[in-house]
């Protein structure tokens, strides 16, 4: 059964003219996930692509996957489990008051709420509503965060602005390029914005995306990579402009960019500086494979060394974040090589096998985890602070680091 059509013309400026940069073959739905013990653990998989407009200079996908089966009601990712982006939505309402988009009981809607982690920051002086497609939702109404479970399509923005009036800011933080029908997405945010609003927007940002060989980041839930050329060129279609812009460091690299009808807001300078260090992303985009490949040959180098010159090697991994389906994918590993990956109480993975393997997902206990010599951290982003806490409590060995360059340390 063929759960994805091919995307033949650029998302934003439909031109045919794509360039493809780099394919990771065929590659598993990072949340088609199997119970241990289970019999069947045929997962989906479809081609990895990633192909460039000249014109709008937007990275994209060369498919589409049916949003019902990449982010199902039991999708299982959490955002309040992940300290960086905690203290990311904490800065975010720093912002925000600073630059006095927000009066007291002014609206704020957040696309994408999941359970409520951004909006628990807002919903003491402001109104606040989350909207979001999965169950997870239900937790942060548990919280106090008013949340509708639905897709942000033209009937629920109906139904917001009837009920809640319109906002004065809308959020989407790692959202935005997952949507599949963009340009009816911010028609839609347009409907739902008093006429001096701010539309806030996080993305992984596809410069240290490519600078530091994030390959592991590009999976089917990712539709478009942007760059702050390629948002403005979006936004601009819908007279949207940018008007100030920050490089944040959630999700190993991302663009937060603020947006208004035009002539709201004075331009930041922010927004020609991040200009200026995008000019020559185009050639380091063609140079992304080669780098993609040499990684992958180190790697295999790097294991090889440690075969040979270790008995009794144990391995296991440290976290279990979407972007190890790839990695581990792309790389050929199995539970021959890796048994266990760990990941912390609370992570609704536990208990599953990870993507395209029989690699099993268990609760994180510094018992279990001193019974390995080494560690491969997927959330190599932030193992600075993983390696931190590991040493805290207790684990002695040693860690490999896959990207950008695989080395242990």
């Amino acid at each position: 059964m063929k759960n994805f059509k091919y995307i033949n013309s650029c998302q934003v400026s439909g031109s045919k003219n794509l360039k493809k940069i780099v394919s990771l073959g065929n590659i598993p739905f990072v949340n088609d996930t199997h119970k241990i013990g289970s019999n069947d653990i045929m997962t989906i998989s479809a081609p990895l692509e990633l192909h460039y407009c000249p014109k709008s200079k937007l990275v994209q996908l060369n498919i589409e996957v049916d949003k019902k089966i990449l982010f199902p009601k039991s999708y299982p990712y959490t955002s309040s489990t992940t300290k960086i982006l905690r203290d990311n939505f904490s800065q975010l309402r720093k912002q925000v008051d600073k630059n006095n988009f927000l009066k007291k009981n002014d609206l704020i809607i957040d696309i994408g709420s999941n359970d409520g982690n951004l909006l628990s920051n807002f919903n003491d002086e402001y109104r606040v509503l989350g909207v979001t497609p999965e169950n997870v939702g239900k937790i942060a109404i548990k919280r106090g965060i008013p949340t509708i479970i639905d897709y942000f399509d033209n009937s629920v923005v109906k139904k917001i602005n009837k009920k809640y009036g319109k906002a004065k800011v809308i959020t989407a933080t790692n959202v935005f390029a997952h949507i599949t029908e963009v340009k009816k997405l911010i028609k839609n945010i347009k409907k739902c914005l008093v006429h001096n609003g701010v539309f806030i927007s996080e993305s992984h940002y596809l410069l240290p995306l490519i600078e530091t060989n994030q390959y592991d980041t590009i999976y089917h839930e990712h539709l478009r990579y942007y760059s702050l050329t390629s948002l403005n060129y979006l936004l601009s279609k819908y007279q949207l402009e940018i008007f100030k812009a920050e490089r944040i460091d959630t999700h190993g690299g991302s663009i937060r960019v603020y947006a208004a009808r035009k002539n709201i807001y004075k331009i930041d300078s922010s927004v020609k500086k991040i200009k200026k260090i995008e000019k020559n992303l185009e050639k380091k985009l063609f140079d992304f494979k080669d780098r993609i490949l040499d990684s992958k040959i180190k790697f295999y180098n790097l294991l090889s060394r440690l075969y040979k010159n270790k008995k009794n090697l144990k391995i296991a991994g440290i976290s279990a974040p979407s972007r190890s389906t790839t990695l581990i994918n792309y790389l050929g590993l199995d539970e021959n090589i890796i048994e266990y990956i760990f990941e912390i109480k609370g992570s609704k993975k536990i208990g599953m096998y990870l993507p395209g393997t029989k690699i099993k997902i268990v609760e994180e206990k510094i018992q279990n985890l001193k019974k390995y010599n080494y560690l491969l951290i997927f959330s190599w982003h932030i193992k600075k602070d993983l390696i931190k806490v590991l040493r805290k409590k207790g684990y002695n060995g040693k860690f490999i680091i896959p990207l950008p360059k695989p080395r242990i340390i």
